[in-house]
């Protein structure tokens, strides 16, 4: 007589993290238009209703694939920029762990840069995020700093981390420490001779 072992139940939270590894992977494999959620239950073992019981419909499980990558870029350039010595060495250690990221969770990041309307959106949010950590960053350095000025060099590093992201993954021969090092070469020199001050 065969004995079965029997399935472990598993809990909401870890049955979402699977979905969304899931859809990750199919929207990298096929695109966001030749992806389908019946693609996604079968990945994860589920039926389709379950897709919608937990995120209601396509759009909304590329929103929650997004928003977590949102969320984890934010706690690893946080982590980084908390560990530094210093003004330079907090933008150093937190764009390096922004390149690092993106690296490592390619396949959803390229879901950002898909056509979709809801994506773009998603990636404003994402861009004003970073905009106003890294404006934090630089006020803490600089508590008499115009936060106008702030803002728009925070602008400015987070438009060229992105489009540095962009361009490493087409010449795939950057590393991380590099890209950071353009960065830093062009911003930080520019920062270190210019303190902002307020009006």
């Amino acid at each position: 007589m065969e004995i079965r072992t029997p399935r472990r139940r598993i809990g909401r939270l870890e049955r979402e993290q699977q979905i969304l590894d899931a859809a990750v992977a199919v929207l990298a494999e096929r695109g966001l238009q030749n992806a389908s959620m019946d693609a996604v239950a079968e990945r994860v073992g589920v039926t389709k209703p379950v897709l919608y019981t937990h995120f209601g419909s396509k759009d909304g499980l590329l929103l929650a694939c997004i928003a977590r990558e949102r969320a984890e870029l934010l706690q690893v350039t946080t982590a980084a920029a908390a560990a530094a010595d210093g003004p330079e060495d907090m933008l150093r250690r937190g764009t390096t762990a922004f390149f690092d990221h993106l690296e490592r969770h390619e396949p959803a990041w390229a879901l950002l840069y898909s056509e979709s309307t809801v994506a773009g959106e998603a990636l404003e949010g994402i861009r004003a995020q970073q905009t106003d950590f890294i404006a934090t960053l630089l006020a803490a350095q600089s508590p008499g700093a115009d936060p106008q000025q702030l803002a728009g060099w925070a602008q400015v590093i987070v438009g060229a981390c992105e489009r540095l992201a962009i361009w490493r993954a087409q010449v795939r021969d950057v590393s991380s420490e590099q890209a950071t090092e353009y960065l830093m070469d062009l911003v930080w020199h520019g920062l270190a001779t210019s303190p902002p001050v307020r009006a």
